[in-house]
């Protein structure tokens, strides 16, 4: 297959005609199904289906070089061979570097998530190169040469390209441009210098220390008798941790009255400070109390400081109502540094991802990849090196078959236009006032995610507000932020909504004490309600003056999106072979020929600002003409299995009978749709789905287990009861739902929330035991919920909604960088804990309701 055409180049007039039907779709392709995902078509890559250049104002008439539907794959090659002007370019492909979402296409472009667009602001970007041609060229001076050298212009990462390009073409200003050039080419080289070394030193230290293990030894302990062990002591121990299994509970008792408990005394003498005085026993107690359910099994550990290298002494005994032995399972390690150092190294290690990930150093699962390698590297170190199977078990596959199933759902979805027909009915109902429509947009969206998991939420609404956006000539990006951080405000609301409150209401500690479904959903109800009502003017008031609009006319905006489409397409075909690697060719090809016409439309056209829209009642015939149900039958089948999984959603949550959990329901229900839309293109559908994402959700579940492993949490949850318990007990109530609510949202923006929730549950539940504190539970809770609930839109990574929205996002060719979040989020954020806190501070400080 030969990439090259007879005359070498078409002229202008032949390409800006080739290029007036780039949204056909084609189904003649490989497989026999086509190319569909070579196609323009919006529900597989985001691109909008009204053609982009239907307003050019050459006048050309509209005709099209793609192969008709019956037209086989060979035909259509043949085709692009007669009319592609791309045959240097291709034979050098394999010499430049350019084909990586990180690389300008354009010097004179803006780039912006791996996409490169050009700036608005400068139209002559490419033109100016025919300028300076040299004096003796061929094409000098002719309208064709501005766009024969735009292959010149494309500069890989490491910025040789770049450099050639400026010493040829550029003599003016080319020293500071090429200084400019080599300290890029300089930090990229630190930066994957840099990365590579650590990589390599966390990789060594954790080859180096093998997998101890634990060896668990079974225990039947009973009043009657105990069981004691002495250990010997290592050298370069810090501490020993203790682990024990069995029908255990974390914290005190449920009821007053009842002590079936166990204790655990480690003693060791104290290392003797002079030679005449003799060493001393130090005794440590750990009390654990047991389930009254016998069935269930727990395992609990903790860390004791060594103090010498002396003998270690454990005893265990029982406290029970009964003579009956229970059993029991006994693990121990020694760890190589203190829980100080441990902590220590938990907060570099998460402040380095959140680097990464902030100035966007490398994509966020990389950096989620470093952050877990790093936890688990010192781990190893301390002598807690866990087992391939203990890492694979740290990860929620719950939550991942949640995603990979309503992507899958989504996916099938999109392909009926139901998300186009939404965004013009919402369209109609806003009567084309924008901020009518985001504020009914978000309101929804916290209506729905209070009854439904947010990530579904996401997965639902992102697709229908980008369409939205694309019809209106708004940019997504603000707008799905604001929706993603309401989508979270409204999870806080029902004890099913969010995974804390799930966790929270389905401890069975706190159902003892009046904590209900009811009763818990009713409390965050109200106070949600009052959050809601200050955020919506906030919303509106950080809105103020950030324009809404795209500041170019519709159709500059939908080519530029449409190069990106296509640019991500061609970088989605692995060159397995030459028929890939000569696909993967025509697409690049095809984003040259969109640049080439992109620099002409720039050029042509004056920049308009957009504004709203008037006569809308006049638009909107047109708007549902073009954005109609594409597959009715197919709709149909779509809306019963969805209906059908979210009425299993809810079954799942009110009716603890159906086995099956949020994960299976969604795969069960991607099974079906599959069967019933009968796909036959699999991987099309399996190339929609954000790998990418479940990826990042992957190594974050394992960062996360890591960083629990080090202490950090614990660490936090002890913390904040030191302080509490340090509050006079006047002000103590008040003092721990303050310090509860903003050390949850401090701590739930930065980590996931899950993990920090489950933590502090027993931490609480201790407070509110303690006789010298004296703390009721209920508040304590309320305030754990809203501050873990709201945090979560402090920053991208906070939640699993503001990640899997991005991802989709990101999809769509519409992705947002952490600070783009963050600007809006955090403030967001403030307002909403602080008016949690003052609800909570009224309701059960100042009323009295505990």
């Amino acid at each position: 297959m030969h990439l090259e055409n007879k005359g070498g180049r078409l002229t202008s007039g032949v390409r800006e005609m080739e290029l007036h039907q780039t949204s056909v779709p084609m189904t003649a392709g490989l497989g026999g199904q086509g190319l569909e995902g070579l196609s323009n078509r919006k529900p597989q890559h985001g691109v909008s289906r009204a053609d982009p250049l239907n307003s050019d104002s050459s006048g050309v008439a509209e005709q099209s070089c793609w192969a008709p539907v019956d037209q086989d794959f060979g035909s259509f090659l043949t085709e692009w061979r007669c009319h592609s002007p791309l045959p240097q370019f291709f034979s050098s492909r394999s010499e430049d570097a350019c084909f990586t979402e990180s690389t300008p296409l354009l010097r004179n472009s803006s780039t912006e998530n791996g996409c490169c667009y050009f700036r608005g602001d400068n139209p002559e970007a490419l033109l100016s190169t025919s300028r300076r041609l040299p004096a003796d060229h061929p094409e000098a001076g002719t309208p064709e040469s501005s766009w024969e050298s735009v292959p010149a212009l494309w500069a890989g990462p490491s910025g040789e390209a770049a450099d050639s390009t400026e010493r040829r073409e550029f003599p003016v200003g080319a020293p500071g441009r090429l200084r400019f050039s080599r300290l890029r080419c300089c930090v990229r080289w630190l930066k994957v210098t840099g990365l590579f070394v650590f990589v390599v030193v966390c990789s060594i230290s954790f080859s180096l220390y093998p997998d101890q293990g634990k060896f668990w030894q079974l225990l039947a302990v009973s009043p009657l008798e105990s069981y004691s062990v002495n250990l010997s002591s290592r050298a370069d121990s810090t501490l020993l941790q203790v682990d024990l299994a069995g029908a255990l509970e974390v914290g005190g008792p449920s009821r007053p009255g009842r002590d079936e408990h166990v204790v655990v005394e480690v003693t060791q003498a104290e290392a003797p400070g002079s030679r005449w005085r003799r060493p001393q026993q130090v005794t440590h107690n750990w009390t654990v109390f047991l389930n009254p359910r016998r069935s269930d099994r727990l395992v609990v550990s903790r860390t004791f400081e060594v103090l010498s290298r002396e003998t270690v002494s454990i005893s265990i005994r029982a406290s029970l109502q009964q003579t009956q032995p229970v059993p029991l399972l006994m693990a121990h390690q020694y760890l190589r540094a203190s829980v100080e150092a441990q902590v220590a190294v938990a907060a570099a290690i998460l402040a380095a991802v959140y680097v990464l990930i902030i100035f966007e150093i490398v994509h966020r699962a990389l950096a989620a990849m470093l952050g877990s390698l790093a936890a688990l590297a010192a781990l190893a170190v301390i002598g807690d090196r866990p087992s391939l199977t203990h890492v694979v078990e740290w990860i929620d596959f719950e939550t991942l078959s949640l995603l990979f199933g309503m992507m899958i759902l989504v996916a099938i979805f999109s392909e009926t236009g139901f998300f186009d027909y939404c965004a013009v009915k919402a369209y109609r109902l806003s009567r084309g006032r924008v901020w009518v429509m985001i504020t009914m947009l978000c309101l929804i969206a916290a209506i729905l995610s209070a009854f439904l998991d947010n990530v579904t939420t996401s997965l639902l609404f992102t697709p229908v507000t980008i369409r939205l956006c694309e019809v209106l000539n708004l940019d997504p990006r603000q707008v799905l932020i604001a929706e993603v951080i309401f989508t979270n405000i409204g999870g806080a609301a029902t004890a099913i909504g969010d995974p804390p409150n799930v966790i929270i209401v389905s401890n069975q500690e706190l159902r003892k004490m009046g904590l209900d479904f009811l009763g818990f959903t009713a409390h965050m109800f109200v106070g949600i309600c009052f959050v809601l009502l200050f955020c919506f003017p906030l919303l509106r008031l950080l809105f103020w003056n950030r324009k809404l609009y795209n500041k170019e006319p519709s159709e500059i905006v939908e080519l530029k999106h449409e190069i990106h489409v296509w640019h991500l397409t061609a970088q989605r075909i692995s060159p397995a072979s030459r028929e890939e690697t000569a696909v993967r060719g025509l697409l690049l090809g095809k984003v040259l020929e969109l640049q080439q016409l992109l620099a002409h439309r720039l050029h042509t056209f004056h920049r308009q600002i957009s504004q709203e829209d008037k006569n809308w009642e006049t638009n909107i015939q047109e708007l549902e003409r073009k954005h109609r149900i594409a597959d009715r039958i197919l709709l149909a089948k779509c809306l019963t299995v969805l209906g059908f999984v979210i009425f299993m959603f809810f079954l799942n949550s009110f009716f603890p009978g159906i086995h099956l959990d949020l994960g299976w329901i969604a795969i069960l229900g991607a099974i079906w749709l599959l069967i019933l839309a009968d796909i036959h293109d699999f991987e099309i559908i399996l190339h929609r789905v954000e790998w990418a994402t479940l990826l990042f959700f992957a190594a974050l579940f394992i960062l996360m287990e890591a960083l629990a492993h080090l202490h950090l949490i614990e660490y936090v949850g002890e913390q904040t009861a030191l302080l509490i318990k340090g509050v006079p007990e006047d002000r103590r109530l008040t003092a721990a739902i303050v310090l509860v609510v903003w050390v949850s949202a401090t701590v739930s923006s930065l980590i996931d929330n899950i993990p920090f929730t489950a933590a502090m549950i027993p931490v609480l539940l201790s407070l509110s035991r303690d006789p010298e504190v004296s703390l009721p539970a209920p508040p304590l809770m309320y305030a754990l919920a809203l501050g873990a609930c709201l945090g979560g839109n402090g920053t991208l990574i906070g939640a699993s909604a503001n990640v899997v929205c991005a991802g989709v996002a990101e999809q769509h060719g519409y992705g947002f960088s952490f600070m783009e979040f963050f600007r809006l989020g955090f403030p967001m954020t403030v307002v909403s804990c602080t008016v949690g806190m003052c609800y909570l501070l009224v309701v059960h400080v100042v009323m009295g309701w505990s």
